[in-house]
C-alpha cells in the first residue's frame, strides 16, 4: 500500500464533514501549487533580468553586506 492509499484509508475513518474539509484543503493546496508553477514560468524573463541587474550592481560595488542583526 502506498502512502497515499494509507492516507486515504485514514481519511475515510473521519466523519463526512471532516473528510470534506480535508478534501477542500488538499484541492486548494494543489491549485495553489499549480498557480505558483504558472507564475514562475511566466516570470522567468523578469526574474533573469532582475538577477542580472543585481549582479551588475554587486560588481559595481553598489551593494553592501547584510547584517542579520540590523534587519
Amino acid at each position: 500500500m502506498t502512502q497515499l492509499e494509507t492516507a486515504f484509508s485514514e481519511i475515510k475513518k473521519l466523519p463526512p464533514a471532516d473528510q470534506n474539509e480535508f478534501a477542500a484543503w488538499i484541492l486548494e493546496e494543489l491549485h495553489s501549487e499549480q498557480r505558483w508553477i504558472k507564475l514562475f514560468a511566466e516570470s522567468s524573463d523578469l526574474l533573469a533580468s532582475l538577477a542580472d541587474e543585481a549582479l551588475a550592481e554587486h560588481k559595481a560595488k553598489k551593494t553592501k553586506k547584510l547584517d542579520p542583526e540590523t534587519l
